[in-house]
């Protein structure tokens, strides 16, 4: 009879410490700074971790599928600021605002823009952010000196940033066709006048009472200064995250790249780390403030474990040391404000021949604008993309263009 007991007993255990085992799903670089510090979240917490890593649209693919089904997804899945959006349209994550979570006691810990991301119009808290993409300019300090250009004239204003492209963009080897550009694509430069100079209240596309905000003086003048860059030949037409992208930036052919602070990882370490010195980085142009990109991490409602699910949370992006740990090992620049006053941020960064760039993007990410994410914003960014690339391609005008995607939104959210 004991030795049945004791049987019991230990399969009691057993059961227990299986129950307490807990899962993430992630992204690269994100799996190379969890798999640095999780040792000592598990040894905290007597669990073991399992971490699943897809590549980012495999990752958020699968999430995808796995929240409307409701089964298959981690305990923890991190999400890029660009798929929240939909997550929120769609259902699936659980409302961390909420007992016994009570997220909102961090929000002073984080860049509020950062936050905000996170945060739903109707008052929800989806997922916590952990790194951020503050918004910059970086461009090829060679490519400057060879016209004679000073960064701080460049981006006094978009007229100043154009004159210098009509300077840089030429054709250096004499086949008579140009081999450097102003930026690798025009649209680029959209996207960052759209996203800032929002009014009181506003978010990107839909204003406080959920009207459709896209044609108005805001998106027009995106797309308009976009439209001056494409007709005059100063950009290389090259989407992102493609060969050529890479080769350009290897190959010195593009001398500006709007972009968050963390493509300075990316350049660095596999992008074009020959290049290293030939880069600076500023503010974007014509004295706006604006972000690419940003992970998070949220707590599917499918999970069965959501208290360690949370401990993890708190643990990857509330802990000033965690979030150092990430900036240092892959670049993911730190949510927690408390953290830039680290001497690490006054550091000389040779890739950028010696600037100290990591006091710029504190400075900028403490200033961004913040807005709530709309239900509805990932549908109304494809159809503002699609209508700036048909303006792009001389195939609308920019009336017609925000015009019917003003319409089109209107009726995909009615």
């Amino acid at each position: 009879m004991k030795k049945t007991i004791a049987i019991l007993a230990l399969l009691s255990s057993l059961a227990l410490v299986q129950a307490q085992d807990l899962s993430i799903a992630l992204y690269p670089d994100l799996d190379s700074h969890l798999e640095n510090v999780i040792g000592e979240f598990e040894q905290q917490h007597g669990v073991d971790v399992e971490i699943r890593v897809l590549q980012h649209g495999d990752h958020h693919n699968a999430l995808v599928t796995q929240l409307a089904t409701g089964s298959g997804a981690a305990d923890v899945v991190a999400i890029d600021v660009g798929f929240i959006a939909r997550f929120v349209a769609e259902g699936g994550l659980t409302d961390l605002s909420q007992e016994p979570f009570n997220a909102g006691r961090y929000q002073d810990l984080f860049a509020p823009y950062a936050w905000l991301q996170g945060s739903t119009t109707d008052g929800r808290i989806v997922a916590m952010p952990t790194d951020l993409g503050p918004g910059v300019m970086y461009y090829r300090r060679d490519r400057f000196e060879e016209v004679g250009a000073d960064v701080d004239d460049v981006i006094e204003s978009w007229d100043s940033y154009i004159e210098f492209g009509e300077q840089v963009t030429r054709d250096t080897d004499g086949d008579g066709q140009n081999d450097v550009f102003l930026i690798a694509d025009a649209g680029d430069v959209a996207r960052a006048i759209m996203r800032s100079g929002l009014g009181e209240g506003e978010g990107v596309f839909f204003d406080a009472d959920g009207e459709v905000l896209v044609d108005s003086d805001r998106f027009h003048r995106a797309f308009e200064v976009a439209k001056r860059i494409r007709d005059a030949g100063l950009d290389a037409q090259i989407g992102a995250w493609t060969n050529e992208w890479y080769e350009a930036f290897q190959q010195g052919t593009v001398a500006t790249q709007m972009s968050g602070a963390w493509l300075l990882g990316h350049l660095q370490n596999w992008m074009a780390p020959e290049t290293a010195g030939l880069w600076g980085a500023s503010h974007l142009p014509n004295g706006i403030y604006g972000f690419w990109g940003g992970s998070f991490y949220g707590i599917p409602d499918q999970s069965e474990n959501k208290e360690l699910a949370w401990e993890l949370i708190q643990y990857l992006t509330t802990n000033p040391e965690v979030q150092l740990a990430a900036f240092e090992r892959i670049g993911a620049f730190p949510a927690v404000t408390s953290t830039y006053d680290d001497p690490m941020f006054q550091e000389p960064l040779a890739f950028l021949d010696g600037q100290p760039a990591r006091e710029l993007f504190a400075e900028i990410a403490r200033n961004i604008e913040g807005v709530a994410t709309h239900p509805s914003d990932m549908i109304a960014t494809e159809i503002v993309d699609s209508a700036l690339t048909s303006v792009l391609n001389g195939e609308s005008s920019i009336d017609e263009a925000l015009a019917e995607a003003q319409r089109l939104i209107a009726r995909r959210v009615r």
